[in-house]
């Protein structure tokens, strides 16, 4: 995926955020990460020596507020916002486009997983229809010696600890994975918690339908 900011875009949005308001440093951040759904969280070594540019070509000014450093434009800044409205106007088309690109990209990596899943699940359905055919119809006709009921139920219990085992380990891979990711500071947008509730409940469904047919 292409780079959210181009170059020079960033320093541009970065007065105009402040044009909104006056911030701190991590305000900016945030607001940046919000702007773009997430898909663009900046560091501090990111900001600060661009709101350090900017205070050196008086575009903005910066007060301390207990242990908080922060930041307000200046005319000269409001100036060149004005006057670059237009390259701005570009700029947000910019980050809606990238919001749409991760969104569609979540959604095609759930669509793919779920024709997978669906595969799957409608092949062992017709293996366990064969299976149950094989066992029910007449002695001459099985492939095979019988197996009795108990080896059905054997083979139900087997798998379903091969699915309890699955469930666990997705459960506790996914959280590791969001608690570790935001842990370190990562946006978590709300597409692709969506993504997530959506493929769930998806896999319900196309279990539910497996084990019925």
């Amino acid at each position: 995926m292409p780079p959210v900011f181009s170059h020079g875009d960033l320093r541009l949005y970065l007065l105009r955020l402040l044009d909104e308001a006056p911030r701190h440093g991590y305000d900016l951040m945030q607001a940046l990460s919000d702007r773009t759904g997430g898909t663009y969280t900046p560091s501090a070594g990111t900001i600060y020596p661009r709101l350090a540019k900017l205070e050196e070509e008086g575009l903005v000014t910066k007060t301390v507020d207990g242990r908080k450093t922060v930041y307000e434009i200046t005319d000269a800044g409001r100036t060149e916002v004005a006057d670059r409205a237009d390259d701005l106007e570009g700029i947000e088309a910019g980050l809606a486009d990238s919001v749409r690109l991760i969104a569609d990209e979540v959604r095609g990596s759930v669509r793919e997983a779920m024709k997978s899943l669906r595969a799957d699940l409608a092949a062992a359905a017709q293996a366990d229809r064969a299976a149950q055919a094989g066992r029910t119809a007449p002695a001459g006709e099985r492939n095979g010696p019988p197996r009795p009921a108990d080896d059905v139920r054997t083979a139900s219990r087997e798998q379903l600890r091969r699915a309890d085992a699955a469930v666990t380990e997705f459960r506790t891979t996914v959280r590791a994975d969001l608690r570790t990711h935001v842990a370190r500071g990562g946006a978590l947008p709300s597409t692709a918690v969506d993504a997530l509730e959506e493929a769930l409940t998806q896999a319900q469904r196309a279990l539910t339908v497996a084990l019925r047919g």
